[in-house]
């Protein structure tokens, strides 16, 4: 319910204030600029400071020491002091700063001992200890929202996740406006029907996570559906709901909306950093070269040191096909955060460009284990082994991309390929026709279904793939440069003249003559069908191109109704 804008501010800033109070920094962040983007409210009616309790008070000296060592990153400093201590807060900073003590000198031995691309054994040891003295609280009740939330996260670093799953559900009903334990969540959730069976508590903070989770989950629709609701509701200056429909329109490929959104964001935020790698990602599938170096360097003067920013550098080097350098950039960002998933991923294709497929499956599989659901990763994977000349493993890597993006052609399209080179032809027909269905991106279905055809002697089937695929690529309106229309022209103009379909032979024939690999079979035919007519063969009527959809592909299992030759003649390369 968002009929009280008011009230859900002061649940923000007091949420905000105490996630401040236990060093949860990203938690404050993303309530406070929620915050930011309702309207201010008049002194009455500002949020009152938590009122302390008995234990907060004995354990205020301590707490307020321990917290100044946090903020400078002195971890088992601050956790020293705060030994002993009974009030939640204070308790809760004791058992989180061991926790972040624990992944610093994880982290720190990552980095010293082990290039990228060996397997992370480097544990943070502090863990099961946490995860010990955090049940027997749990056990007896005495975890309040923050500290369910923490015991999530251990349980989660031990891989127990069904346990983090119910732990962090439980946090969530008992502090539901933490963004963190939503967040984990949703790090947690694998497809739509473990989300239906979480009982999840009933506020305006879900709306946010089932948005949230939508786009994780590609469910695209939906997601876009739940951010504009929230912007109907009144949150429609916030950056943060802003960034997610920019990253939302970059997962379904709709590139020049995503491309607006990031721009319109980056003049309301300029000194934003976050995101930024998406905006770039998308400047480097349109080859936008100043645009890239711009925005490369806007943020190298922001902060060098950023994950984001290693990865825009990373990208910039990718397009100016310097890829050594793209490694060593994305591998510079690994080191900053080993857990950075982009990173992973964009890193596993700078090694593919280098022809180092070994080093592209570690990094590839480094990102799936960071996020399962990354299907460029998976993606990725079937590539490295489709150079490798292994199509059982090509296979398999495909198929889970495909399970992740079932709407994206060039899954498809791959999986046509596997199955091809394993001679399944019927699955490859399915999956190519299937690509062509769901809105072939790149334009290469039909003429691999056309070729199938033309493999198995099915020549009409083969003729009307070749039409569908000359119509489309004609009305894109845009020429592009395929290769492939060429074939198309010759394998018509060849399949008109064995039906002796001499005026739609010839305009084919006369169109193979516009391109140059196909200029003299053009001729050539032009000249045989003048010499049949000269010796008086008429064109035949009684053989009606018998053009229609193979009964195997079309949906309903009908043939579609018989199609007249097509007219070529408006057609013009």
């Amino acid at each position: 319910d968002f009929s009280d804008l008011r009230e859900i501010k002061k649940q923000l800033l007091s949420v905000a204030e105490r996630s401040r109070e236990r060093g949860l920094q990203h938690s404050g962040k993303w309530a406070a600029e929620l915050a930011f983007a309702l309207e201010p409210l008049p002194l009455s009616e500002l949020p009152p400071p938590p009122a302390l309790t008995e234990e907060d008070a004995r354990d205020l000296d301590a707490y307020t020491l321990a917290k100044s060592y946090f903020d400078l990153k002195e971890y088992d400093r601050a956790a020293y002091f705060l030994r002993g201590c009974k009030s939640q807060k204070a308790y809760f900073l004791y058992m989180y700063s061991r926790y972040l003590s624990g992944e610093k000198k994880k982290d720190d031995e990552t980095v010293d001992s082990l290039g990228p691309l060996e397997k992370g054994q480097v544990k943070n040891e502090a863990l099961r200890e946490l995860r010990v003295e955090l049940s027997k609280k749990h056990k007896a009740r005495e975890l309040d929202g923050f500290g369910l939330y923490l015991y999530g996260v251990v349980l989660r670093k031990l891989d127990l996740v069904k346990e983090a799953i119910d732990v962090f559900v439980e946090a969530a009903h008992v502090l539901p406006l933490h963004w963190g334990a939503w967040l984990e969540l949703c790090n947690l959730i694998t497809d739509k029907e473990m989300l239906k069976f979480l009982s999840l508590p009933d506020t305006w903070m879900k709306e946010f996570f089932l948005a949230h989770i939508y786009t994780e989950l590609q469910l695209i629709e939906e997601a876009l559906q739940k951010y504009q609701s929230l912007i109907d509701a009144g949150f429609s200056k916030s950056t943060y709901i802003i960034s997610q429909i920019a990253v939302a329109y970059h997962n379904i490929r709709d590139i020049d909306k995503a491309l607006s959104i990031f721009n319109e964001l980056r003049k309301q935020d300029p000194y934003r950093i976050e995101n930024m790698d998406t905006f770039s990602n998308l400047l480097y599938v349109r080859s936008m070269k100043p645009e890239l170096s711009y925005l490369a360097h806007n943020l190298c003067e922001i902060d060098k040191y950023r994950v984001e920013t290693c990865c825009v550098i990373g990208n910039y080097y990718s397009l100016r096909s310097q890829h050594e350098k793209a490694a060593l950039y994305f591998q510079r960002a690994l080191k900053l955060n080993p857990r950075y998933l982009g990173a992973w991923t964009l890193m596993g294709h700078e090694y593919m460009e280098m022809k180092n497929t070994s080093a592209a499956i570690q990094a590839y599989r480094h990102a799936i284990e960071v996020n399962k659901r990354d299907y460029r990763a998976w993606y990725g994977l079937g590539q490295t082994y489709e150079i490798l000349k292994m199509p059982f493993y090509c296979l398999y890597y495909y198929r889970r991309a495909h399970q992740l993006r079932p709407n994206d052609s060039r899954m498809l399209v791959a999986l046509g390929e596997c199955y091809e080179k394993l001679n399944q032809l019927v699955e490859a027909k399915k999956c190519y026709w299937r690509a062509y269905a769901v809105g072939d991106v790149e334009k290469m279905a039909l003429v691999k279904l056309a070729k199938l055809h033309e493999q198995l002697n099915e020549s009409e089937q083969a003729a009307q793939c070749y039409i569908k695929y000359i119509q489309d690529i004609y009305s894109c309106g845009e020429i592009v440069e395929h290769l492939e229309v060429s074939t198309a022209f010759r394998y018509l103009a060849q399949y008109y003249f064995k039906c002796k379909l001499w005026d739609e032979a010839s305009a084919c024939a006369q169109k193979c003559c516009a391109f140059n690999d196909t200029r003299e079979e053009g001729k050539a035919l032009l000249r045989q069908i003048l010499q049949l007519r000269n010796q008086g063969e008429t064109s035949s009527t009684d053989v009606a191109a018998p053009f229609f959809l193979p009964a195997s592909l079309s949906a309903n299992n009908t043939p579609t109704r018989r199609v007249s030759p097509l007219n070529l003649s408006s057609v013009t390369p």
